[in-house]
């Protein structure tokens, strides 16, 4: 301790006053006026099998339902450095729905009906609108997804956590009938790939992105942008879409073999994780052009072909695999649902399908107007 520690010391002694945790930079009041602020936007993102309200120690969600052999499946994920745009920008209203979105579109691909959700919310300094803004996003994507927020945890980490910084997370649980399960192994040759469309970036890639639009290129996040039609900043926090009730109309009317939801890692990485050892999916990258913004990054960074489609999602955000039969009963499902979709390809056998090592994904050819 430095002279100058315990002089200060000796005078908060001799006034009587004493250390507090507000002092220490957690606001209680701050939290729990936080708490009211976003208690209804909470309760509208329920469900019938929902007990109990906010304030319990634990969500309680009672499994209804004729299952016959339920099979719970749980996802974890967060946002990334999107949050950095959000922060930048102070518009918190829309990252809780990209926060549902990375849960409730991994549960999807097994074929499982997303539940409920809850939420960590770790904040540097609690300012109670912000939380209320950030946990309205959240409900509004568990709304879109059908399933309930069932309770959550806001953290305050002062001294570890910039005071306007934060940072998201969320656990998913969903439901799916044992022998209703999606999975590689229901993967045959000639299946079909269909893709659908992403609403932009998404919630990958944003260091990437950040670095050349932000810090190489100095552009402007309140900038406006021809080939976007709005600010950059709006393109860049346009929200993640939710594909999951999409998902489930289209598993419910054709014979799906399973999903792939394109995030980290991009269209091949994702998409060979549901192709089974034997087979391969060739993708033709003539059937889609990517949207402006994936050109742009491209074009300011000078990056690589193969690098853009190992870290952004290029305009597909989720691919379902079907029955060659059932092709065009699962695009009029998702082109009733407004779903941008189109063929992305089909399932092949490998060349050498006894070694591992090949490539269980093949892109060929060029993106249109790219």
């Amino acid at each position: 301790m430095t002279d100058r520690d315990s002089a200060a010391d000796a005078t908060a002694n001799d006034r009587g006053d004493g250390l507090s945790y507000a002092a220490a930079g957690v606001d209680i009041d701050a939290g729990e006026r936080a708490v009211e602020l976003f208690a209804p936007h909470a309760k509208r993102a329920s469900r019938p099998e929902v007990m109990g309200g906010l304030g319990g120690f634990s969500g309680l969600f009672a499994l209804k339902g004729n299952y016959r052999e339920p099979v719970l499946a749980a996802a974890s994920d967060g946002v990334g450095t999107k949050l950095a745009i959000a922060q930048a920008m102070n518009k918190h209203d829309t990252v809780g729905r990209d926060l549902v979105a990375m849960c409730v579109d991994d549960l999807v691909v097994c074929g499982a009906e997303p539940l409920f959700l809850q939420d960590y919310v770790a904040v540097g300094k609690v300012v109670p609108e912000t939380v209320a803004q950030i946990v309205a996003g959240i409900a509004d994507g568990c709304v879109d997804a059908g399933c309930a927020l069932l309770g959550g945890e806001t953290a305050e980490h002062p001294g570890l956590m910039d005071e306007d910084h934060y940072d998201l997370s969320a656990t998913a649980v969903g439901v799916v009938e044992a022998d209703s399960i999606l999975s590689p192994e229901r993967v045959r040759p000639g299946d079909v790939v269909i893709a659908m469309g992403s609403s932009g970036l998404h919630s990958n890639g944003y260091s990437l992105a950040r670095k050349v639009l932000l810090e190489w290129g100095h552009m402007d996040l309140a900038g406006h942008v021809e080939e976007f039609g709005r600010s950059l900043g709006e393109e860049l926090l346009e929200p993640t879409r939710i594909y999951a009730r999409d998902c489930l109309a289209v598993a419910a009317e054709a014979d799906v073999r399973t999903f792939a939801h394109v995030t980290g890692g991009g269209l091949a990485e994702n998409l060979a994780r549901v192709i089974p050892a034997g087979l391969v999916a060739e993708i033709e990258r003539e059937t889609w052009t990517p949207a402006p913004v994936f050109a742009l990054i491209a074009q300011r960074g000078r990056v690589a072909r193969e690098e853009m489609e190992r870290t952004f999602n290029m305009g597909v955000g989720m691919v379902a695999v079907v029955a060659p039969e059932d092709t065009e009963r699962a695009q009029a499902v998702l082109t009733a649902r407004h779903v941008d979709n189109w063929v992305l390809g089909s399932i092949k056998r490998a060349a050498e399908p006894k070694n591992p090592d090949l490539h269980r994904v093949a892109l060929s050819g060029e993106h249109p107007r790219f």
